[in-house]
Order: structure tokens, then C-alpha cells, then sequence
């Protein structure tokens, strides 16, 4: 059956569905039925279906205006004897289909109304489903519109009047259901009105009796209690009043240790100030003073006279750490004005305090760290010392160098210098501090350097001072007089800096609450977490804290003195680049002694001062290389290739930089003489040659040396001089490992240049990399402008020369030569300083110039025998004529023809001039394939000729015997024998064989 109340506008429907979505009225009439006498009867009068307004209804409605309902005529009965048939009873079953229905909806009803009572339900909850829900809203009322419309949606008067009856049917149901109810209650209502009289006539008696207990103790308070009572509350008064006493006395002592206080922060007295307020913050932590109005500043009192003390504790602390190096910056500067050549080793510039003045400084700094650590302010104090003291350090600097810059400002300077500096500060104010800088020379900068260095290492020794002391104090007080004290000084330290941060804390994590509540949950967790912390862990923690600030002022001090040092060089980096290689290595050199000075007091590494130094270093390499480039192009280009005496000095440089000493000993006495004392000592590898270091220590030890070397601009014309004042002596070679090269002035040069660039990768290693870069830059464009010059006769055009000869072929050999034999060596004493990160591709740069250069040596080669081929190519050309005069009758001539004569003396004067400049391997080399083109070229020239006579046959067996002995007598590393046999050879034995026989 539906639970949904029936939509249904009228009781008496003639449709079936109409019926069956009407249960209200089904479940009425069963609940009239089931509670009325009457019904047996009320079957009979549902069962008739023409009954119309029966009595039997009275309880549905007092209405009588329920319309009749309209039937269908009864049938007309079949006639007796005639066959019945189901659609004969159509009308009929459609005529008690409603009545039928609705009898069988009370039927069902009565059965779930006596299952709801067996399960003691409650019939309300029915009522509720029968009526709809609307009737039952807090709020309904019919005078709302959207309320009459869903109630009464009715648009006729017949209409109307069955929402009447509805609505009166709605009621009857719910007065039925109530009065039910009601009934089924009603044991239950009398059985708890009987319990409520019993519980009346109970309280009653309850009364009475507290009533006689009220008035037995009332006799016992007055003849027993009332005197014991009394002595109690005496005693109380008693106590009160010697509370009031103690509370005055507590007024009184508090008074006069606030007036106390005063005293002693006016006299200085920190220790016992700080104590009085530790008794009075005692006091105010506690509850002795709650509720005194007349204390409320006090609190506020004690932060001021705290603050006061901190203030005192501080200047003390400031004026003992700090003043104290003041006198040393006036000494040093003093020391200075007087004397400005000061020696180059950073020995000289250490500062120390003797043991002495070190235990006054620590006994000095004792009572005011303790101070300090009491009231939790040494790291802040620390941390105005950190600023202090790098203030101090650059204004000391500052000052240093303008009371020495009047000095040394007035020295003389070199001439070249100071036009490169007027040229540098051409756009800037000649006053200005970093004008007068960059007008120093380099001497008197260094000078100025090692005054800032003492300086420097005048303030740190006093800051290093000060560090340690503190360090003693805290940490290596055992045995001392005053080791509880600061134990006792580091303990409230730390419980005053906890303190702080947890109200720190708190004042967050109350912003955050009112942001995001979650947030103070995860603060309070951390709270309860930090509760679990012990004192000896804050005390730790303090004193690591104070350590660490202790330490940051050292370090900030050191980095402090960095940086003004860096920025001295730094307004200088114009000029730095273009000093010469010792001027700027006195510089590079007391940088690192500074460097490493101020780190081994600070205790750690700076990195702005050494890429300041790193970058003026790198930038004095391009420089340097710079120079160098174009001074070897200018030096190529004004090369005539003519062979000069090769000087001692650049002997002893090859010697010192590429020999072994065996091979020292080898070379001339004069050469030995220069080199061998100065290298006493060398040490010798396993196969008896000088280690890599060792030639390291050599290079350092002839860097003097080296340095008198004169510029090679004019050593064309020194060798002329030398010349002359040798007269007809041998010309001197340069020897590497016992072989003689000859040289030229460009070869000298850059045999010069590479000694540089050695002993600038020696003395800047953190660079060699770079140094290494430069080299093989030097070396590619020494031997492609070489190449250009000689074997592309460049040199015809830039020196002037009017051809290129075969003597100028053999110079630019040796020197091709003897640059690619000195690599190797150059490559191990360069590569010796190189990081292994970046060794591999240097040596592959390094071995392929290296290869370029042998490439190059062999094209020299080449082209000596090309010009030998052009040179018999060309006498081949006349070969014809020759023939020619030799077939006339009139020619009687025996000798050798002109063919033969210029060919053999032409392939002499190279044999001579190669024979003089080259070495024998590479003079065999070059004759073997002028041997091999002689015979090829002549044989098939000679095979050629048309010989009619028996004289030409002579004459041509004459040249030929002609050429075979110049051929026989060039050099060659033929085993043949005779020597340089070839083809021409074979053609004589074939075309002259008889001639050869007699």
C-alpha cells in the first residue's frame, strides 16, 4: 500500500486506481469498525453496491454535502435456463469494483493495525504518513499565499467542497489516532501519579527530620564549638598580621635596594648592580610582590638599570678590545716615513703581544665578559665588537695610506712609469686618492703595501688577542679564581637568552594564531618540546653561541682588511698589466704573504682578495702576451733571415732552462762558465739528467740572470759589432743536447720570449694553465708568420728582400728546427704547475703545435729539392740546341757541356750552403731525392736526344760521366756503391756499355 497520503478529490470514485491511492479512508473506516459494535454490519452495507449515504459513516465527516455517487442500472437478469457467461457479470463487477476495494483496504489494515500492536509502535508515526506533511510544518499557515495554494488547489466550487471533506477527514484521522494513543497511556499516567504521592509524603517527613538535626547542633555550636571557634580565629588574625609585617619589611628592602641600585650603576659597579637585580628579579618572579601597587616600575626600573650596566660593560669592552692597536698604526706609519726600503719576506711584519700584556688583557677583560654573560648581551656586544673592529681596520687603512702616499708620493719615479700613469689618469683629478695611487711606482706601492700589511697585522694580533682571551675565559678557566663565577655567569646567561626567546616565540606564535589556528598548535608542540631541554644544554648552547660571534669578528676583521686591500690593487688594475714580470711579482708575492697571514689568524679562507689578485694576475698574462704577439710580428716582419752570432746570454738561458748538466758540461767553457756555479747543487734524475724540480730551482736561480739580458730589438746590430771585433772567427751556435743550430734574430727572440713565459708559469702556478695557452699561442703564430714569410716569400714584400735563397731556407729550417726539438722540455717544465683536470687537452694542444712545426721543417725541405727540380727542368729546356751543335761536323770540343758544367755547379753551391747551416741527417735527406730526380729526369732526357754522329755520341757520354761525379760526391745515406747509384747509371751501362769497358 502507498505510504504517500491520496491526492484524491472526492471519497467515491468510480475508478479503481482511484481507490487504491486512498488509504486514509480504507484505514479509517477499518479503525471505525474494529472499535465500533456494529461491525458485523458494516460488511453487509460495504457489500452493497447501491447503498448510497449510509449511517455507517457518521464518523467520517458531519458534513452532508458529500455528493451522491452516480452507479451504473443494474443489467437485465438472463432469463432462468439460459447460459451465464463472465462477461455477463461486466456491469456488475464494475459496479462493486470501489466497494470491493475499499473493503478490502480495511481488511489489510486491520491486519498491519494488530501487528503495529504487537510491536508496540507508536500510531502517531502513521497519522504522520496518512497526513501530508504540510499540516504538520511550525509555520503553516492558510493566510500565506504559497501555504493556501498547496493546500487548497482547488479551482471549482465541486472541487472546494471536497477539499473540505479532506480536510475534515485529515482532522478526524488525527483525533483518532491521538484519543488511541491516549487510551493505550493511560495505566502508565496513573501509576506515576501514585509514585508522586508517595514521594510527596516521603519529602515531607525528610523536612521534619532535618528540622531536629537543625536544632541539635545549634546546642552543640553554642555550649561545646563557640570558644574553640573563637581561639581559631584569633590565630588567624594573629597570622594575617604577621603576614602584613613581613610584606611591609619585604617594602622596605625592596625600597632600599632600588636605592641602592642607582648607587652602584652611578659609581660603575656592575658586579654588585647585577647582583641586586638578581635578587630583586628573583623577587619579581616569585609571588612576594603581587598585588603591590607601589611596585608596578619596578620592573621597568630594573630593564633600564640593565640596559645602563650593558652600556657601561660594553664601552669598557669596546675601549680595551679596540683602542689598544691605535698606537701601533702611528709607529708603523712613522717607521715608514723614515724608512721606506723594507725587506721582501713577510717575517719582518709579524706582530705578537708578549706574555705580559697578554695575561693584563686577559685579567682587564675578565669582569666585564662576566658581566656580560650574566646579562646574556656578549653575543650582541660581540657583534657591535665585529662592526667596531672592521670599521676601525678600514679607517686605519684609509689613514695609513695618505699619511704615506705625502712620502712617498715625493720620491723620484722612472720616466717611462710616470708617462703611463699620467696617460692612465689623463680623465681623473690629480688629487684624488686613487690618482696618487696609480702614480706610485711600483717600488713605493710595494712600500706602501708592506706599511698596510703592518698595519693590518698590528689590529688582527690585538683582535687575535681579544679572541683567545675570550676563549680562555669561557673554556679554560679551571683552577681559576673566577671559574665559578663565570660558570654561574654562563648559567644565567643562558636561562636569560631562553627566556627571551621564548617571549619572542610567543609574540609569533599569537600573530600566527589569529591567522591559522593550526599554526599555534604545531607552536605549542614545540614548546612542550623545548620544556624538555636541560640547563646544562642552554649552557652549551650559550657558550657555543658566544664562540661562534667571538670567531665572526676575527674573521670579519681579516675579510674587512681583504677587501680594502683588494680595492688598493683594485684602483691600480690598470696599471698592474703592464709592469714588468719582477715589478709585478713583488706585488703578486706580498698579496699572498697577506693573504696567508690574515687566514692563518682568521682561521678561514677569503675568496675576494684572492679573485682580485687572480683576476690583476690574469689580466698581467694577457697583457704580457699581448705585447709579446705583436712585438714578434713586428720582429718577423722586419727579419732579413740572415745568420747571427748567437750571444752567452742566450746560450745560458737554453742551457739553464733545456740542458741536463752532462750535456752543460759539452758546450763551450765560456758557456759553462756563466751557468755551472750557479747550480751547485742539481739534482739528477735515473738516467742521470736534472729532475723537473731541479730545473725548476734552476730557472729561479739564473732568473737574475735572464734579467740582464738585453732587449733583442738591436741584436742585429750587436752581432755586427761582435763580429767585427772577432773578426774571421766561426760563427757561435746556439747548442741544445750537444747539436749546434744556427739562429736568426727571431729565433733568439723567441727563445727569450718561451724563458718569460717559463718563469712566469713558475712564479704564478695557480695560473699555469693560462701561461700554457699563451705559449702555445706564441709558437703557432711564430711558425705560421714564418711559414708566410719564407715559403709563401712574404719577406720579399715587408723586408725588402729581393728573393728568397736557399741559405734563407736553411736559417728558417734551424730555427723551425730547433723550436720543435725544445718542445718536449717545454711541455714537461709548463704542464709540471697544470692541474690534472686540465692536463689532457694542453698536451694535445702542445703536441699538435708541436707536429705543425715538423710539418713545417719538412715543407722547407721540400722546397729546397723543388728548387734543385726547377733549376734542372729548366737546363733540360737547352738540352736540344746542345745536341744539335754537337751533330755538326765543325763541333771538335771534348769537354763537358754548358749544360753539364751549370747543373753540376749549381747542385755544389746548394750542397755548400746546405752543408754549412744544416744538420748532416737533414743535408742526406734533402741530396737523397735531388739524387732520385737527377736520374730520373736526366736518363729519360738523355733517353730522349737523337744522336747522329759518333762525336755527339762522345760528347753526351762525356756530360753524363760529368754529372755522375757530382752525383757521386753529394752526401747521401745510400749503401749503394757506388755510391748514389740510379738510373743514369743504367743508362750509361746500356747506351755506352763499350765505352764503359775501355
Amino acid at each position: 500500500m502507498d505510504s504517500q497520503p491520496s491526492r484524491s478529490s472526492g471519497r467515491f470514485e468510480s475508478s479503481p486506481s482511484t481507490i487504491n491511492n486512498t488509504p486514509f479512508l480504507t484505514k479509517s473506516i477499518s479503525d471505525a469498525s474494529s472499535s465500533s459494535p456494529h461491525s458485523q454490519s458494516l460488511a453487509s452495507i460495504l457489500n452493497n453496491p447501491h447503498a448510497g449515504k449510509s449511517d455507517g459513516f457518521w464518523w467520517w465527516s458531519t458534513s452532508s454535502s458529500i455528493p451522491t455517487p452516480d452507479f451504473l442500472p443494474l443489467s437485465t437478469l438472463p432469463k432462468p435456463g439460459s447460459e451465464t457467461r463472465v462477461p455477463d457479470f461486466q456491469s456488475y463487477l464494475s459496479s462493486i469494483s470501489d466497494a470491493f476495494a475499499r473493503f478490502h483496504d480495511i481488511q489489510q489494515h486491520a491486519r498491519f493495525e494488530s501487528l503495529e500492536d504487537q510491536d508496540d509502535q507508536n500510531a502517531l508515526v502513521a497519522c504522520l504518513k496518512e497526513v501530508p506533511a504540510l499540516y504538520f510544518k511550525e509555520d503553516f499557515e492558510l493566510e500565506d499565499g504559497a501555504t493556501f495554494k498547496a493546500a487548497c488547489p482547488f479551482r471549482t466550487t465541486a472541487e472546494n467542497l471536497v477539499t473540505q471533506e479532506k480536510l475534515s477527514q485529515y482532522l478526524d484521522v488525527v483525533e483518532l489516532h491521538l484519543v488511541r494513543e491516549i487510551s493505550l497511556r493511560s495505566n502508565s499516567f496513573f501509576e506515576a501519579q501514585g509514585q508522586l504521592e508517595d514521594l510527596n509524603s516521603k519529602i515531607v517527613v525528610g523536612c521534619d527530620r532535618i528540622r531536629e538535626l537543625k536544632e541539635t547542633i545549634k546546642l552543640l555550636d553554642d555550649n561545646l564549638v563557640g570558644s574553640a571557634r573563637k581561639v581559631q580565629e584569633l590565630n588567624v588574625q594573629r597570622t594575617e598580621l604577621i603576614s602584613h609585617q613581613d610584606k611591609l619589611n619585604l617594602i622596605l628592602y625592596v625600597n632600599q635596594a632600588l636605592s641602592t641600585l642607582k648607587l652602584l650603576v652611578a659609581s660603575a659597579d656592575c658586579a654588585g648592580a647585577l647582583d641586586v637585580i638578581d635578587d630583586l628579579q628573583h623577587l619579581l618572579d616569585g609571588d612576594e610582590l603581587a598585588g603591590l601597587h607601589c611596585f608596578r616600575h619596578v620592573r621597568d626600573q630594573l630593564a633600564t638599570s640593565i640596559d645602563s650596566i650593558n652600556s657601561i660593560l660594553s664601552a669598557e669592552f669596546m675601549r680595551i678590545s679596540i683602542h689598544g692597536a691605535g698606537n701601533v698604526d702611528a709607529l708603523s706609519t712613522s717607521k715608514f716615513k723614515v724608512q721606506t726600503t723594507i725587506s721582501m719576506n713577510g717575517e719582518g711584519h709579524e706582530v705578537k703581544l708578549d706574555e705580559e700584556d697578554t695575561y693584563n688583557l686577559r685579567d682587564r677583560l675578565l669582569p666585564f665578559v662576566i658581566g656580560l654573560l650574566r646579562t646574556a648581551k656578549l653575543p650582541a656586544v660581540l657583534r657591535i665588537y665585529r662592526d667596531t673592529l672592521t670599521a676601525d681596520m678600514k679607517t686605519a687603512i684609509k689613514m695609513a695610506v695618505e699619511e704615506l702616499l705625502r712620502v712617498l708620493g715625493a720620491q723620484p719615479m722612472d720616466s717611462d712609469f710616470v708617462a703611463g700613469e699620467r696617460a692612465v689618469d689623463a680623465d681623473g683629478g690629480s688629487s684624488s686618492l686613487a690618482s696618487r695611487l696609480r702614480s706610485l711606482s711600483p717600488e713605493c706601492f710595494v712600500h706602501l703595501l708592506k706599511a698596510v700589511f703592518l698595519i693590518v697585522q698590528a689590529h688582527l694580533a690585538q683582535a687575535s688577542e681579544v679572541k683567545r682571551a675570550i676563549e680562555w675565559i669561557l673554556c679554560h678557566l679551571d683552577g681559576h679564581y673566577a671559574a665559578d663565577s663565570v660558570a654561574a655567569a654562563i648559567a644565567l646567561g643562558a636561562a636569560a637568552s631562553e627566556t627571551a626567546h621564548e617571549t619572542t616565540d610567543q609574540v609569533n606564535s599569537s600573530l600566527q594564531l589569529s591567522v591559522q589556528r593550526s599554526s599555534a598548535k604545531v607552536s605549542s608542540a614545540h614548546g612542550n618540546g623545548n620544556d624538555g631541554i636541560t640547563p646544562s644544554t642552554l649552557s652549551r648552547n650559550f657558550r657555543a653561541d658566544v664562540l661562534r660571534e667571538n670567531a665572526e669578528a676575527l674573521f670579519a676583521a681579516c675579510d674587512a682588511a681583504h677587501g680594502r686591500w683588494a680595492k688598493i690593487l683594485g684602483v691600480r688594475s690598470p696599471i698592474h698589466p703592464r709592469l714588468r714580470l719582477q715589478e709585478f711579482l713583488n706585488i703578486y708575492n706580498i698579496t699572498q704573504e697577506f693573504i696567508t697571514a690574515t687566514e692563518k689568524i682568521g682561521g678561514r679562507l677569503s675568496y675576494s682578495i684572492r679573485g682580485t689578485l687572480q683576476s690583476q694576475a690574469k689580466a698581467f698574462i694577457d697583457f704580457q702576451h699581448e705585447s709579446r704577439m705583436a712585438k714578434m710580428r713586428a720582429i718577423l716582419d722586419q727579419e732579413n733571415w740572415a745568420e747571427i752570432d748567437v750571444p752567452d746570454e742566450f746560450q745560458a738561458i737554453v742551457t739553464s732552462l733545456f740542458c741536463s748538466e752532462s750535456e752543460t758540461r759539452e758546450l763551450a767553457d765560456e758557456v759553462s762558465a756563466d751557468i755551472a756555479p750557479s747550480n751547485p747543487k742539481m739534482v739528477l734524475g735515473s738516467d742521470g739528467s736534472p729532475t723537473a724540480e731541479a730545473r725548476l730551482q734552476k730557472i729561479s736561480q739564473n732568473a737574475e740572470h735572464t734579467d740582464s739580458i738585453p732587449r733583442l730589438e738591436s741584436t742585429e746590430q750587436s752581432n755586427e759589432t761582435n763580429s767585427r771585433e772577432r773578426g774571421k772567427s766561426s760563427t757561435r751556435l746556439l747548442f741544445f743536447r750537444g747539436v749546434g743550430y744556427h739562429m736568426v734574430n727571431c729565433g733568439l727572440i723567441l727563445v727569450k720570449m718561451l724563458s718569460e713565459c717559463i718563469e712566469m708559469n713558475n712564479s704564478l702556478p695557480g695560473l699555469s694553465s693560462e701561461v700554457v695557452h699563451r705559449v702555445v699561442e706564441i709558437l703557432k703564430l711564430f711558425n705560421t708568420r714564418t711559414c708566410q714569410l719564407v715559403l709563401g716569400a712574404g719577406a720579399m714584400q715587408v723586408s725588402g728582400l729581393k728573393s728568397i735563397t736557399s741559405k734563407h731556407l736553411a736559417l728558417a729550417s734551424q730555427v723551425i728546427s730547433f723550436t720543435y726539438t725544445i718542445i718536449p722540455e717545454l711541455k714537461t717544465i709548463l704542464l709540471l704547475r697544470v692541474p690534472e683536470t686540465r692536463m689532457g687537452l694542453l698536451i694535445l694542444e702542445v703536441d699538435r703545435v708541436a707536429q705543425d712545426y715538423k710539418v713545417h721543417r719538412d715543407e722547407i725541405h721540400s722546397k729546397l729539392v723543388q728548387i734543385m727540380r726547377e733549376r734542372l727542368l729548366v737546363h733540360l729546356r737547352g738540352l736540344p740546341q746542345i745536341v744539335e751543335s754537337w751533330n755538326r761536323p765543325e763541333n771538335t770540343d771534348t769537354q763537358p757541356s754548358q749544360f753539364a758544367r751549370s747543373i753540376t755547379k749549381e747542385v755544389g753551391l746548394l750542397q755548400r750552403v746546405l752543408s754549412r747551416t744544416l744538420h748532416e741527417l737533414d743535408v742526406q735527406a734533402i741530396f737523397r731525392q735531388v739524387v732520385i730526380i737527377f736520374h730520373s729526369q736526366i736518363s729519360e732526357a738523355f733517353s730522349h736526344l737523337d744522336i747522329s754522329s759518333p762525336h755527339a755520341k762522345k760528347r753526351m757520354y762525356c756530360d753524363v760521366q760529368h754529372i755522375l761525379a757530382c752525383i757521386r760526391s753529394l752526401p747521401s745515406d745510400s749503401k749503394s756503391n757506388p755510391p748514389n747509384w740510379g738510373q743514369l747509371d743504367e743508362f750509361v751501362a746500356k747506351n755506352f756499355g763499350e765505352e764503359v769497358g775501355q
